[in-house]
Order: structure tokens, then sequence, then C-alpha cells
């Protein structure tokens, strides 16, 4: 018989969940050295559910030394690719079996819509880590075109101990995008989730070892930035950290870099997406739905978040007609409620920060449409409307700096010059998107666009197969697709004298 999930099955489901409250190290569940816990909120109520331990320098020090030992040991770090892959397509199973935990525990930490974390998030992770299993045996070297008395090999092998910071608004997703490739080329892994966003990196991390890696190759220490995310930055037995999250911290991991042993560094540090709509685009309709959902979705906290709307003026009123019936449709709600398409904000502090930013483009001058506010105070979670501006100038705040939240900038423009030249008018350069019916315009332009990312008649296209990550301040390397494995390896050229 098929099991029909409904809103009040997974509310009873919540009833029954076990949090995951201590640190994984070295294959146990340690409590902090120092005994410290921090409270883990649920931004939909605003209350504590989990009392997570406070990892510091003292337990990165005992992670990177277990996942040293471990890699040094071989058992994992030089185990045959195929066998590799066994245990990380195990783990995506496993992934799989628990997909409703999984996502109720992603729900509860971040306040995103449960439909989202059932449907996206826990699949889309479990498919990250299952497809870099699949690439453990298929990944080849190189022979170099010597001559009769030389032979030369271009080989990758295992970088060594990978630290991974990752953010708070997908911490499952994020967390796969790191351990996917690294595990799956030999790497042993120090994993530290956001503070606001523990739960599923420490369940992860019990599945793992259920699949069968061995002890110490993947360690998990929940924390905060300034203790355990600097530890790790300035460890010196830590040979590469990889980090997604806000432009200032990827900053500091460079200096940290730079003050210890010159780990290797890879950043993906958020972006301004502009959405650039042309009059020429064949289903304004659709593009209104992706404008919409572009910046709405998971409550605007997503990097890539299409967050500039560049519409050409021929258009604009009647497009954010569309825009704003969209908008209409996707009013916060229960996160825990199936029917609900936008939650809560991750916390207080970071409603607080973008309410300031509306304020800002009010004080700007910029026009007002919708939101623009707190709503439902009665759940005592942190939720705010859906916020559209129009009358936006590129230089305000609200279209330069990345606000992380449901706030859209609308900005117009006359041809196809100005277009470019104010999408590409941003520090950062992670995704674009482009509507038109031109081909020739929509190659052209999507040549000139400063982004690591292009879009074309879509908002968040692509696959496993793609590679994500972003030119200028968003960030260096890449998450996804085999290019990822370019961050977790490195390269030995081996020349054989034959004469």
């Amino acid at each position: 018989m098929t099991h029909t999930r409904t809103t009040a099955s997974l509310k009873a489901r919540v009833e029954a969940l076990s949090f995951p409250t201590k640190m994984l190290i070295d294959g146990k569940s340690v409590d902090a050295a120092s005994g410290k816990s921090f409270d883990c909120i649920n931004p939909g109520t605003g209350e504590v559910i989990a009392k997570i331990a406070e990892g510091d320098g003292e337990d990165v020090n005992r992670a990177v030394a277990a996942a040293r030992r471990a890699f040094d040991k071989g058992h994992w770090s030089n185990m045959a690719p195929k066998d590799r892959k066994k245990v990380l397509i195990r783990l995506a199973d496993l992934m799989d079996q628990h997909a409703e935990e999984l996502a109720l525990l992603e729900t509860l930490d971040v306040g995103k819509p449960i439909g989202d974390s059932l449907a996206v998030d826990v699949p889309s992770s479990a498919n990250c880590m299952r497809w870099y299993g699949e690439a453990c045996d298929k990944v080849y070297d190189e022979v170099a075109p010597s001559g009769p008395n030389a032979f030369g090999t271009i080989t990758r092998e295992a970088i060594g101990v990978v630290a991974a910071v990752v953010p708070w608004n997908f911490p499952l997703l994020m967390a796969c995008w790191k351990l996917g490739p690294a595990l799956a080329a030999g790497n042993s892994v120090v994993l530290k989730p956001a503070e606001q966003s523990p739960l599923t990196a420490l369940r992860i991390a019990e599945l793992a070892l259920e699949a069968g890696l061995p002890e110490g190759v993947l360690n998990v220490v929940s924390g905060f930035g300034p203790t355990a995310g600097q530890a790790l930055g300035l460890h010196m037995d830590v040979d590469s950290l990889v980090f997604t999250g806000s432009g200032e911290v990827g900053k500091l991991f460079l200096q940290y870099s730079g003050q210890s042993n010159m780990k290797r560094v890879w950043l993906e540090c958020g972006g301004k997406t502009p959405n650039v709509v042309f009059d020429d685009c064949h289903d304004l309709k659709k593009a209104a739905e992706h404008a919409a959902i572009g910046i709405f979705y998971n409550q605007g906290e997503v990097c890539t978040a299409a967050s500039r709307l560049i519409v050409q003026d021929t258009i604009k009123d009647q497009f954010l007609e569309e825009v704003l019936k969209v908008a209409e449709t996707m009013q916060p709600g229960d996160p825990l409620d199936l029917d609900t398409t936008m939650g809560a904000l991750v916390e207080e502090k970071h409603m607080d920060r973008v309410l300031s930013y509306i304020q800002a483009g009010k004080d700007e001058g910029a026009t007002l449409l919708c939101g623009g506010e707190r709503v439902l105070l009665n759940q005592g979670g942190y939720y705010v409307a859906p916020t559209i501006f129009d009358g936006v100038k590129n230089s305000m705040r609200i279209a330069q700096e990345e606000i992380f939240g449901p706030v859209l900038s609308t900005i117009t423009f006359k041809d196809a010059e100005e277009a470019v030249a104010i999408a590409n008018d941003s520090i950062f350069g992670l995704a674009a998107c482009l509507w038109t019916g031109d081909v020739n315009k929509a190659i052209k332009l999507s040549r000139r666009i400063r982004a690591g990312n292009m879009w074309v008649n879509c908002w968040d296209g692509g696959d496993m197969s793609m590679p994500f990550g972003g030119y200028k301040q968003s960030g260096n390397g890449r998450d996804k697709s085999l290019h990822a494995l370019d961050k977790y390896t490195e390269i030995k050229a081996t020349w054989i004298d034959l004469s």
C-alpha cells in the first residue's frame, strides 16, 4: 500500500523525532571538549528544539587529527575506486530511506517549506552523493605524448584533509556538494555546518558510518565561525578548505590561509543575479513566474536569487503586473504545512537585516509595490512578506548588496547595451538570467555577461553534470560536475627516463 503523506502525519512524525546533538569525531558521537552547547532554534516558531554540542579549537584539533590518521592509514584514501563507489551509493540509498526524517530536520532547522525539503533538498542531496559515487571509477588519469625514450603520466591524488564549511540556506545539499567529490577522490573531511543549521550534517555523518565509511574519514564539528571556523582556517594540518557563504567570511579564510600553511581555499560567496527580460521574450507569463520564484523561493535565501529584475522599458508595467500576481500566491506560512510555498527566515538577526534593507530601499527613493513588512507575528517565527520595489537605480544598496531575503529590485533598460552594462555593474558574478526569443541575441549577450552560470529562458537551470561557481567576488573554483574534483586533488606529473 502506498503511503500518503499529509501535513498531519508529518507533524505527528515531528513529535517522535530524535535530534542529533553531539559531534562526530573519529567515528564516535562526542560532546564538546569544553562541555558547552548552544540552542538550536526552529525559525518557524522561535522555539528551542535542541541543545547542540558547541565545538571550538580543541574539538577541531581532535577532528583534524582523526582525519589525518584515517587518511594516512589508507583504509579510504587507498581503497579501490570501485569500492569507494559502493560506500557512497549505499550512503545515497540510506539518505533516500531516511528522506522524511532528513527533510523534517532540515525544515525545523532553517524554516524552509517541508514540501521543498521533501521534493528538492533531500533527493537532490542523495542524487549528488550517488553521482559522485558513480564517478569514482570513471575518472581516468593521462599518459603524456612522450617519445620512445620516456614515459610520462599525469595522475590525480587525493589532497589529504579537507575542511568543509557550509551555509545555512541549503545545509544538507551544500554539505553534499562538498562531501561528494571530496570523498570520491579519497580525502578525509572535517565538516563544519553553520551554527544555525547543524542537524542534517550531524545525521548524515551517522548514516555515512552505517554505509561503511571508515571511522575518521568524515568528522563533523558543530560550532561557531569565530571559534571552530577560524580554527579550521588557521589549522596547519588542513590541506584544503572549501566554503560557501558570505564574501566577508570568505576573505577571512583567504587571510587564514596566508597566516598558516597556504592551504588551498575555494570559495562560493554569493551573488546579485541579474534577470534580464527583453520585450521579444516569447513567453512573458513563464518569465514572470520565474522572476517571482527566482527571488521568493526558499524565502530569497539563495545565493543565485534573481534579485535584480532588469526589464525592458516597453514591457515593464505589464510584466510587473504578472510578477505581482505570482507573488500573491507565495505568501509565508507554516513551514511544516505541505501547502506552504514560502517559509520563515532562518533567525531573528537575519530577519532584522532583511527588514533594514527594505527600509534602505524606501529611504533611497525606490517605490514599494508590495510586502515590506514582518508577518505572522502570532506564530513566533521570523516571516517577511514577498517584497517588490519598482523605480530602482542600480546604484542603490538594494541593487548592489546581497540581501538574502525575499526582496526584488526592478530596474528598466532601453536596449541591449544598457542591459549588459547594468547586469555587469556588480561586484558579484555568480549567475545571470536572460529572456529573449532571439537566439542570436541570447548567445551573444550570454558571452558578454560576466557570470559563472548563465540561464537563458529559465532560472536555475542545469543538473549535476553542470559546474557551479562564479566570477569576481562570487568566488573561485566550481561545485558539481567532474570539475569539482579539481578542488580535492593534486595533479602529479611523473616522468620515467627509458633511455
